[in-house]
């Protein structure tokens, strides 16, 4: 019997699971990946990275030692759902759509960040999983089953607990999924009340249910809006004068992350002055600050959104390439063979492209939005409009929430763009609209690609960042080098 479009999908998908699994066995350990798995092996757990996918690993260790099995869980879910849009379309006779599900998921740069053990790429799996399920149903013509809808909520529940920002991602997708016709302020209603819902509750899990520690992690976001602040408009009223002077001498506020200021080397005294401090002491210092000096924060937390989105910034913004081996450790991690070596290159050049830069897949997303607004209601424009609005709100979040500028945070939202994108063109676009579309994604890829060669150019790498003093390629004198934390 012939394979129909739908099943020739669904076993691509099938195949490059198995090949990247080959390729990348058993998966990448990045700074991260080997904090957590620590914790797997001690049976101490905090909550500096989301406990849940520590108790997951520890669930999933007596399958074997090492990252395989969370390696090999984050692949199938990850083209779990991309075969399941694919074959949904290829069914509801959008084959050239479905086939270009599958190969927006070969791009390098997506593929490389999947194979390597971290939250974001569980994160990202396991929300691609869940909306796989429902389109499945939701393309076929078929209310959501009960066993598909259990799925999905575990999927989603996971999600929402391995990144901790993720709640600004998921909650949207849930309000957007839900079937039935809604006004705008309905959703941003229920959208906000469980957003707010949500992380209330998340830390009552991580520290009752999973038995986490609690760490200074919470002090981080504050710490940056604080010397951000300082920077901007002078005495933000909680750091004192020797903590701004230090900062300046050792530059150690940069809008591209917070590390400096937790690294011992640069400005740890800070972090650690506080981390001694009694609860709240911070929390509300920061809040008195972001009150007297609005005008600082917003010009701090524009020019960090600037720099996550990787818009107008220098060439070589530097924590976009994933890794093409584990770092080096003692407890077992393995890490893949030169043979994917040809697959990073790829995805360094990817990244170094517009294709690499989540400020071009924002305004994606919200073309998308727009169409979708002024066209004729579908179960396809539907679902992309579900995944153009995640993928907003969770960037519009790094406006408030973001402390550092690594691409892998944006895995989530540029995937769910360009999978929007592919949805909504397998509909038919009106030309106008399409053509308003064009207009603004070229200027905003002109004008990225004007910054990119006129700023000075940063040293590479993450030390070298550390001691960057904003000149082009030169780093702070006076200042060592430490590894990341």
């Amino acid at each position: 019997m012939p394979m129909t479009a739908a099943r020739s999908v669904a076993f691509a998908a099938a195949v490059l699971l198995l090949l990247q699994l080959g390729l990348w066995w058993p998966g990448v350990a990045m700074f991260d990946t080997i904090g957590q798995y620590a914790q797997v092996l001690s049976g101490a757990y905090d909550d500096w990275h989301p406990p849940i996918m520590a108790r997951l690993w520890a669930v999933l260790h007596p399958l074997g030692a090492g990252g395989a099995a969370m390696f090999a869980g984050q692949a199938a879910t990850y083209w779990l759902g991309l075969g399941l849009i694919a074959a949904a379309l290829a069914r509801a006779g959008s084959v050239r759509s479905g086939w270009a599900v599958i190969a927006v998921g070969t791009l390098p740069l997506f593929v490389a960040w999947q194979s390597v053990i971290l939250k974001d790429a569980q994160m990202l799996g396991a929300m691609l999983a869940a909306v796989g399920i429902v389109a499945r149903a939701r393309l076929g013509g078929r209310a959501l089953s009960l066993p598909g809808l259990i799925s999905v909520g575990v999927l989603l529940g996971y999600a929402v607990l391995v990144r901790t920002n993720a709640v600004f991602a998921v909650v949207p997708l849930v309000v957007m999924l839900v079937p039935g016709r809604r006004r705008w302020v309905a959703r941003a209603g229920a959208i906000a009340g469980l957003t707010l819902a949500v992380l209330a509750v998340s830390p009552i899990i991580n520290h009752r249910l999973f038995a986490a520690q609690p760490t200074s992690v919470g002090n981080t976001l504050p710490l940056f809006d604080l010397a951000g602040i300082a920077h901007f408009a002078g005495d933000d009223g909680v750091l004192t004068p020797g903590e701004r002077a230090l900062i300046v001498t050792r530059h150690c506020y940069q809008p591209f992350f917070w590390d400096p200021i937790g690294s011992a080397g640069h400005c740890g005294a800070i972090s650690e002055r506080f981390a001694a401090a009694p609860a709240g002491v911070l929390q509300r210092g920061w809040a008195g600050a972001i009150l007297r000096h609005p005008l600082g924060y917003a010009r701090h937390r524009l020019a960090h959104l600037n720099s996550t989105t990787r818009w107008l910034v220098p060439s070589g913004w530097t924590s976009a390439v994933p890794p093409a081996l584990s770092e080096v450790n003692t407890i077992g991690l393995g890490t893949p063979g030169k043979v994917v070596a040809p697959v990073v290159v790829a995805a360094a050049w990817m990244a170094a492209t517009p294709l690499g830069w989540p400020i071009a897949w924002v305004v994606v997303a919200a073309c998308v939005v727009s169409i979708a607004c002024a066209t004729p209601r579908t179960t396809i424009r539907d679902l992309a409009l579900a995944l153009a609005i995640s993928a907003l709100a969770l960037e519009a979040s790094f406006a408030v929430v973001s402390i550092a500028s690594d691409l892998r945070y944006h895995l989530w939202p540029m995937l769910a763009s360009a999978l929007a994108a592919v949805l909504l063109a397998s509909e038919g676009v009106p030309r106008r609209l399409a053509r308003g579309s064009g207009l603004a994604l070229l200027a905003v890829v002109a004008t990225g690609l004007i910054a990119r060669t006129v700023l000075p150019a940063p040293p590479p790498g993450y030390s070298a960042m550390l001691d960057w003093d904003g000149r082009a390629g030169q780093v702070a004198t006076g200042a060592r080098q430490t590894p990341g934390t």
